[in-house]
């Protein structure tokens, strides 16, 4: 049952709690934050499956509210009751989607930008681009099949775990050797951990998003899941067409060619290690200062 408000005590007490000038900047500061969690929360949940559903909860809130005010017992019992199956509901039915949210926090920009990354990562993950595209670029020109995923913040050991473990530099021959046709590792993904091939013929749980066309394949599939579930890259390349797509987020980019796949993979790779680089650098020139 929910109370009613009494606004004029309400405006009274605020009123009172913010006759300082210190209270008003704290109290400006708060909201500001709030405001800005929920518009990341916004952004994030309008990309994701459970927007639909969300947009459902508020109607019944919306519901419940005015039959409160309106008085109408039975309307606002029912609607309470439906609002609390239905938060039961969300956490049991969008797991993988708190589990983004949560993962998201623990990575957030505030958190990697304290990570301190020198210009030798930043030279290694380019050259680990170069050669992905390279790669990509020739099996796209023999209609070779491929699955390359590139791990970001988020770790997907569970995923590696289920092909076999490899620990490779990463270059152009090793990876269009490993998806050569009917050799041993050619079905499943590859997984890139900073400059390293973890593991090969992994299994990638599959998007059931239900927009996605009938004409892509299970690598299409498989990339776009794991990128639903983690903040990882996805490169496949199709082996009937010979197309290059790039997944990220949860969504696919197709027909790349490699300028267009390069400056993909350097946007979301290199271009974050500097902004990473940025504060660590400051950090790392004051603990030698207090040293």
């Amino acid at each position: 049952m929910f109370n009613q408000i009494d606004w004029l005590e309400q405006i009274k007490y605020f009123s009172l709690e913010l006759s300082s000038p210190l209270a008003v900047i704290s109290a400006i500061i708060d909201i500001a934050i709030v405001s800005y969690l929920v518009y990341k929360l916004m952004i994030f949940v309008k990309e994701i499956r459970a927007w639909s559903l969300l947009k459902g909860v508020l109607v019944i809130i919306i519901v419940a509210i005015v039959s409160s005010l309106l008085g109408l017992q039975i309307m606002t019992f029912l609607f309470s009751n439906i609002l609390t199956f239905a938060a039961l509901s969300i956490v049991v039915l969008f797991q993988p989607e708190i589990r983004k949210v949560l993962e998201r926090l623990g990575t957030s920009e505030f958190t990697r930008f304290f990570s301190n990354t020198g210009n030798d990562e930043t030279l290694k993950t380019t050259a680990v681009v170069e050669e992905i595209v390279k790669a990509c670029k020739n099996m796209s020109e023999q209609y070779i099949g491929a699955l390359i995923v590139i791990e970001k913040e988020t770790k997907i050991g569970e995923f590696m775990n289920t092909g076999v473990q490899m620990n490779a530099d990463v270059t152009k021959e090793l990876l269009e050797n490993i998806f050569v046709p009917k050799t041993p590792l050619h079905d499943g993904a590859v997984i890139i951990r900073k400059d390293k091939i973890i593991a090969a013929a992994c299994l990638l749980p599959l998007t059931d998003n239900p927009n996605l066309s009938t004409e892509l394949g299970m690598r299409h599939r498989g990339g776009l899941g794991i990128t639903e579930v983690s903040d990882c890259i996805a490169v496949i390349v199709s082996e009937e067409s010979g197309k290059i797509s790039y997944a990220s987020n949860g969504g696919l980019v197709r027909n790349l060619n490699s300028d267009s796949l390069r400056k993909a993979l350097l946007m979301n790779l290199v271009r974050e290690k500097k902004e990473k680089s940025k504060l660590g650098k400051i950090i790392g020139k004051g603990k030698k200062n207090v040293e």
